[in-house]
């Protein structure tokens, strides 16, 4: 039978959390300041440690300069209030979690559930560094690179705590792997984990898909509706794109988290959110903030523990290891065995990669389906843009100006975007370009230019709310 102790100075408070705990299969124990907790520790080692930061004879804290505590059990401190102070010290102390005064029940329960020594998890991590030494990948991510090591250290360091996860990082990076991957090496992995685009989401519909709604509490409400925060409850929560998220929902997100608790729309009852939340987004954080697309105090709350993903192109070593990992998925898939030729690794390490792992994995998917026998040359392969172009002769005898010849299609056409204009602008041209060549053919539009479909579709609802803005003003 697992075994935990209490550290709390308040004898109700202490007697109340022993209580509950003894109903979820523990054996309890309780000190009410750091002598007796020292005292219980030497007598019984426990599985879990609910530590109270205010003790009267001291920090809970200092219960930490025994280093043979994290090792052997997993430590939940106990604050008055929720802070990002708190988080960060709770990270930096090696605390799997922390609770709030006063003591919430169910979350309480749900870290019970949870209960597992941080051996445990440091043998995992330790097979999962060995694995990576083998075979170049670690967890869901596969990367040899230096900047990669550095994400997986970061993730072996946050995925056992209960800390909020901000990751940032080009579309088509790999933010949904790392979360998932965060979650999979916690303690929470045996409960849901929900991944939500938060740009995908009509405004109109977001808070009742975030925290659900009441039967009645809109036209076309016919029946109560769980949000995704009651249907992650005790798992990991996964909001992509939050810098998307209309800022007056964000100020209801801050609230939960902060206090734990929301509300269905059109209801007056609080519930418990026992959830784990990880956020990204693609823009730079700072930007949105200062573009008004993000509230500042909700950036300080996620940004607890920052991830920040490389592009694939500062990362090249890795390209011939993430499209040999792609092919044999195919491979796999279709049944039928295929290879690169030299050639084709030498383009694909060559290329610029705008869309990132997301555009290789479309790229090697196309690859293999054009490809006529087993090996797959660089035929179908993407190539860089030229360099320079000179346009035609301008009537003026001004210089001529730069400008670069973008392919819309592997074979076909191309468009002339002058040396200056912005990445926006010239991300733009090309996208209604290509989408014009193929018809307005989203499905392959988005193929062609290596990014998922919902970004398509976001990038294309900003350009027409940006032309609606433009017309109203000129107007």
């Amino acid at each position: 039978m697992s075994h935990a102790l209490i550290v709390e100075d308040d004898v109700d408070a202490a007697q109340m959390m022993a209580a509950l705990t003894a109903t979820e299969g523990f054996t309890v124990a309780t000190a009410n300041n750091l002598r007796d907790a020292r005292k219980q520790l030497v007598l019984q080692q426990p599985d879990i440690v609910l530590l109270d930061l205010q003790l009267p004879d001291g920090s809970g804290m200092q219960l930490f300069d025994d280093p043979q505590l994290l090792n052997q059990c997993e430590v939940v401190l106990i604050t008055g209030h929720a802070s990002l102070e708190t988080s960060i010290q709770a990270l930096r102390l090696g605390a799997a979690d922390y609770l709030i005064k006063p003591v919430n029940i169910k979350q309480l329960q749900g870290i019970l559930g949870r209960v597992m020594r941080p051996s445990a998890l440091k043998a995992e991590i330790d097979t999962l560094k060995a694995e990576w030494a083998k075979s170049g990948h670690f967890g869901h991510l596969w990367g040899r690179s230096a900047s990669m090591q550095r994400i997986y250290e970061q993730i072996s360091r946050v995925a056992g705590t209960g800390v909020t996860v901000f990751i940032t990082g080009e579309s088509g990076t790999g933010k949904e792997v790392v979360a998932r991957t965060v979650h999979d090496l916690s303690r929470r992995r045996k409960q849901p984990f929900l991944a939500v685009n938060c740009g995908a989401i009509s405004p109109n519909l977001i808070e009742s898909e975030i925290f659900g709604h009441e039967k009645g509490s809109f036209t076309g409400a016919d029946r109560m509706h769980q949000g995704f925060f009651e249907r992650a409850h005790g798992g990991t929560l996964f909001l992509d794109e939050i810098a998307e998220m209309p800022l007056e929902l964000q100020v209801k997100l801050l609230r939960v988290l902060e206090t734990g608790m929301f509300m269905r729309v059109g209801s007056t009852q609080s519930l418990e959110a026992d959830v784990r939340v990880i956020a990204a987004t693609n823009r730079p954080p700072e930007q949105a903030v200062a573009e008004g697309r993000m509230r500042e105090d909700l950036l300080y709350r996620l940004n607890v523990f920052p991830i920040t993903l490389p592009p694939l192109r500062e990362r090249a070593e890795d390209v011939a290891l993430l499209a040999e990992h792609f092919l044999q998925a195919v491979c796999q898939r279709e049944g039928e065995q295929k290879r690169f030729s030299a050639k084709a690794l030498d383009k694909l390490g060559s290329y610029r990669w705008p869309g990132n792992v997301r555009e290789l994995r479309n790229v090697v998917q196309r690859a293999y389906v054009m490809a006529a026998g087993s090996e797959i040359t660089d035929e179908w392969l993407p190539t860089n843009a030229p360099g320079t172009a000179a346009p035609p002769a301008p009537p003026a005898v001004a210089a001529p100006a730069a400008s670069v010849e973008v392919p819309v299609a592997p074979t076909g056409p191309s468009i002339v975007i002058p040396v200056g204009t912005s990445m926006a602008e010239a991300e733009r041209q090309l996208i209604l370009a290509t989408l014009s060549h193929y018809k307005h053919h989203k499905e392959r539009t988005a193929a062609v230019l290596g990014v998922s479909l919902k970004t398509l579709y976001n990038r294309l609802k900003e350009y027409a709310a940006s032309d609606s803005q433009e017309a109203e003003e000129g107007s």
